[in-house]
């Protein structure tokens, strides 16, 4: 076909494909295991299969309502009252969504105007930049202090400006795996206090915490609560990323903002998927100890690297482990993720693609969210430069 020869400007004129994207499929021509892109290797539970073929078979295979299925929606704020201690009300205060991207998508296009700024935390998982550019707004990129990935708040405060519409914080926190402590959701409140920042908080990894530690999600401060959309992810935590079925929690004014978006972006989700996941989430059972299994999943890929060449960071959360090379090699971290993948068959995210301004840290992020035998096969490439 001839290609349109009409000059446009481009709302993203430099974005290119995902990096997540580009090392699966340079995985996937190299033959390379695949510790790049988040998503498990293992099956998922068979009773949550079945509840979805039921539904399917009872004919629940047409449009759901907008904001999601009652039954889901009721579900997600009987977690959220058990989890957290807090109240959601289902008819107006929880809305699913096509995947946890989707939804920080269309927050983002809700509240950000042309010419607002909005804080973000680096390395920031990579849809958000773009979505805050094609609206308009301006990013103000927020490095995380190494080794741990700690907030400075210090910066924040001098970033905040009678401009600033918008903070958005990631814990657990991709790509680093640190988590956000109590003291760090008491700095946020500080912050904001008596202003109109509005915060978005991606939660989507809320149940994948180790050591004994507890997620500190914004719903645990009600002043925050009060300004915030928090968005989850059932594909993070049933082992389900390909089902794309999130959600957000906010308050009614915010709600139903963010629904007028969410009606034009996909209007509704899976319809028999919900009724599944209502089913699947009134047992706890299903998502309590997803830390353990996920703690030892970490556990066994660390130990397996420990007399490598690698540095290991600690994590704390997430299914991703960020490892340094600085004592292999002086290569870019594209160059050496790239190496990586054709010299030794292993494919991981390098952290320099999270960033606005070009950095080379020589870190990588590797996901262990795969079986025994993959982590094995992947531990012995690593070990052996």
């Amino acid at each position: 076909m001839p290609d349109f020869n009409y000059e446009f400007p481009s709302k993203l004129p430099f974005a290119g494909t995902s990096i997540f994207a580009v090392m699966s499929k340079m995985a996937q021509e190299h033959n390379a295991i695949n510790l790049s892109q988040g998503f498990p290797d293992f099956p998922i539970s068979e009773t949550l299969i079945d509840r979805v073929h039921h539904y399917m078979k009872l004919g629940y295979n047409q449009y759901a309502p907008m904001p999601g299925v009652p039954a889901l929606r009721k579900a997600i704020a009987a977690k959220a009252l058990s989890t957290y201690g807090i109240s959601y009300d289902a008819d107006t205060e929880v809305t699913v969504t096509a995947g946890a991207t989707q939804a920080l998508f269309t927050a983002i296009t809700a509240f950000v105007h042309s010419g607002d700024e909005v804080i973000i935390f680096e390395p920031a998982y990579d849809s958000y930049a773009p979505a805050i550019e094609a609206c308009g707004g301006i990013v103000k990129g927020i490095s995380l202090k190494l080794p741990d990935f700690h907030i400075d708040w210090n910066e924040v405060e001098a970033a905040i400006t009678p401009r600033t519409r918008m903070i958005i914080i990631n814990s657990p926190h991709n790509p680093s795996g640190s988590l956000l402590s109590s003291d760090d959701l008491l700095a946020l409140d500080e912050l904001t206090r008596n202003t109109g920042i509005i915060i978005l908080s991606d939660e989507v990894y809320e149940h994948l915490v180790f050591d004994g530690l507890a997620h500190q999600s914004v719903c645990l401060n009600t002043r925050l609560a009060s300004r915030s959309l928090v968005v989850g992810s059932f594909g993070k935590t049933f082992h389900a990323t390909g089902w794309k079925t999130g959600f957000v929690m906010a308050p009614a004014a915010l709600s139903r903002e963010f629904r007028k978006f969410h009606q034009f972006v996909v209007f509704a989700s899976n319809t028999p998927i919900q009724h599944a996941l209502a089913d699947f989430l009134a047992d706890p059972v299903n998502y309590r100890d997803l830390g353990s299994f996920y703690a030892a999943k970490r556990d066994f890929f660390v130990q397996g690297i420990r007399n490598s060449s690698f540095d290991i960071y600690p994590s704390k959360g997430t299914y991703f482990q960020v490892l340094g090379y600085s004592r292999i090699s002086k290569l870019s971290e594209m160059e050496f993720a790239a190496w990586l993948v054709k010299e030794h068959g292993v494919a991981a995210i390098p952290l320099a693609p999270f960033y606005s301004k070009s950095v080379n840290q020589q870190l990588l992020r590797f996901c262990f969210a795969k079986t025994e035998q993959t982590l094995s096969q992947a531990i012995e490439r690593l070990c052996r430069i």
